[in-house]
Formats: C-alpha cells, sequence, structure tokens
C-alpha cells in the first residue's frame, strides 16, 4: 500500500458542495440503514471519540465554517448548515457517527487490533462507498474483506496490518485510489451493479474520473483506527484544460496490469473512453498545452495534476438526463 505522511490539516476537506453532500449522506443513511451505518459493541467508545475530536477540529481547521457552542463547548454549529448540535460528549456508537455525517463529506471505516494480532473491521459510517457496503466488511479481517483485491492477501496483507498496528494517534498518512464511474450516486454507481454495462445514452465525456483520498488516523484514547474515506470527481470534459491529464489516463489503461483493470470495470467502459481521451489529447497538442512528446508520469504525478476543485454534483449530466428521458420513454 503506496502511502505518505499527512498533515493534519489535510485530514477533513470541505467542499462548495457541503450542504449537498450532507442532504445526499442524510438520504443514503435514511434508506440504507445498517448498510452503511453500523458499530460493534468494542467500537462504540471509539465512534463518540472520533465524533468528539472532529468537533475539536472543525472549528480550529474551518473557523468560517464551524463554531463550538455552550459554555463547555458540549456543541458545535455547523453554519453552511446552520444546525446547532449539542450534547455531543458522551454519545456514542452509530448515535455518534449520524452526528460525524451532519458535518463532514468524509466517510469513516473503523477497525482495531483483536487478541488474535490481527486487524477487524468493527464498524462505520461508509454512505459514499461506490462500490461495496459496510455491512460486507464489518466484522472481517483484512484479509477476508479483502479476498476480493486482485494481489492484496498475496502481496500487500502483512505489510498494510503491520502499518495499522504499529502507527501512532500523532502519525496520520494518506494515500488514493482511483476508478472510472459513470454517475454521481457516491453511495454505489450504475457501473457496479450486476449488469455493469454503459447506457447507450452515455456520452464519455459524461463519466467521472474518481479519486478517493484515504487518510489514516488512530485515536489515542481507545486505539481504534479510522479510515476516512473523501470522494473527489472530476467529469472527464472537464480535463479538457487540464495539460497531459488525458493521456496519463489513457496509459493508466492502456499499460495497466490487466487483473487490476479487469477489477476496477475497465472493459466496461474504455472502449468508449479511450477514443475520447485520444481526441482530447490531440485538441491539447492543437492548442499547445502539452508537445505530445512528454514522459508520461506515474498515477501519484496524476493525482497531483488533477485540480483540487472537483466537479460540482449538485446538477445532473446531460447524459444522465438522456438517460432518464430514455427510460421515461420506455415506460
Amino acid at each position: 500500500m503506496s502511502h505518505q505522511p499527512m498533515h493534519i490539516n489535510d485530514w477533513i476537506e470541505i467542499d462548495k458542495d457541503l450542504k449537498w453532500y450532507i442532504e445526499e449522506k442524510t438520504r443514503v443513511i435514511n434508506e440504507q440503514g445498517e448498510k452503511v451505518v453500523d458499530s460493534l459493541p468494542e467500537n462504540d467508545d471509539a465512534c463518540g471519540e472520533l465524533l468528539e475530536i472532529l468537533v475539536d477540529y472543525l472549528p480550529k481547521r474551518f473557523p468560517t465554517l464551524f463554531q463550538r457552542i455552550n459554555c463547555e463547548g458540549d456543541g458545535i454549529w455547523n453554519k453552511v448548515t446552520d444546525e446547532r448540535i449539542e450534547g455531543v460528549q458522551g454519545r456514542k456508537g452509530v448515535e455518534a457517527l449520524k452526528v460525524c455525517a451532519r458535518l463532514v463529506e468524509d466517510d469513516f471505516l473503523m477497525a482495531r487490533e483483536r487478541e488474535d494480532g490481527h486487524v477487524y473491521f468493527t464498524g462505520g459510517l461508509v454512505a459514499f462507498p461506490g462500490f461495496y457496503l459496510l455491512s460486507e466488511k464489518i466484522n472481517k479481517s483484512l484479509k477476508e474483506a479483502h479476498e476480493p483485491v486482485p494481489y492484496f492477501n498475496q502481496k500487500l496483507l502483512l505489510s498494510v496490518e503491520r502499518t495499522l498496528k504499529r502507527f501512532k494517534p500523532n502519525e496520520p498518512f494518506e494515500r488514493t485510489s482511483w476508478e472510472i464511474v459513470d454517475d454521481r450516486n457516491l453511495f454505489f454507481h450504475n457501473i457496479a451493479t450486476t449488469e455493469r454495462e454503459l447506457h447507450e445514452k452515455q456520452h464519455p465525456k459524461d463519466l467521472f474520473f474518481r479519486v478517493d483520498h484515504q487518510t489514516f488516523r488512530k485515536l489515542p484514547r481507545s486505539k481504534g483506527i479510522i479510515f476516512g474515506v473523501h470522494p473527489i470527481m472530476k467529469r472527464l470534459e472537464d480535463f479538457e484544460d487540464s495539460p497531459l491529464v488525458p493521456a496519463l489516463i489513457s496509459k493508466l489503461h492502456e499499460e495497466g496490469d490487466k487483473t487490476l483493470m479487469d477489477y476496477k470495470l475497465a472493459s466496461v467502459y474504455q472502449g468508449r473512453v479511450l477514443p475520447y481521451l485520444k481526441d482530447m489529447t490531440e485538441r491539447q497538442i492543437q492548442r499547445g498545452l502539452i508537445r505530445g512528446d512528454e514522459e508520461v508520469a506515474r498515477f501519484r504525478e496524476l493525482v497531483e495534476k488533477i485540480p483540487s476543485t472537483q466537479t460540482s454534483l449538485v446538477s445532473p449530466t446531460e447524459s444522465e438526463l438522456a438517460i432518464k428521458r430514455a427510460n421515461k420513454e420506455l415506460e
């Protein structure tokens, strides 16, 4: 697992669409229940500690967006949603996690080391996983939970588990992963369903390059391990003015490990995406944004080239509207 140390200021990211994210997360929680938010008894204290840390962190990191309230500071005011949440201390388990959901966009998958020396997933709030459910991971070991992931148990499991057991509360770190998805449904993308095919009305420009910013913290009191996940969605057409990025994404698909690319469902979309990306690259050459003979970088360098501002997910794409009209005509 390629990762790097994380500055604490980078733990939580706030997007201009925070209010939309919180409303969407609330909808998913109400509809999906324990599939997306749950906690084993051994994890309940860690949930409360996570909430306390968030309530302390947010007003310091984002003072214009959050404020502590009450004389004892036992509450927080989310100025974006204008919600005042009181009585933070003492909340545990799912109750605490649902308060976290009303504050930030990030998901939190939680784990801990058990007496057998292995790390197990023990709960969390995972409303925007895109491709899996919390209910499929909870109470499973790292090995069991990662059985579907190519090479993980064979090549990465021992080092990842060792890292998660040894790192300290003052040693947070981060990593990134990526997917190409076909809609704004952060809970479970259409491409992840059993059908796994693109609608004929789906234009490649309206596919999204999803980068998950994954953060890792260990709670000092409960020793809970916190996997934070913040999805960053960039519509492919919005890379038109990002020099070299379309060429880099093409290279990832053309030269990437086939087993890994199949796991990422590349075969579902790359027939439409690769020609589109190559056309975009040619336009960048014609516009003088790139020469066309640059040495193509590695993935970490690709992620660094992606603008930090993501595509707004508030409004549907043209393809989404076209698909909706087509489905309505079939009714």
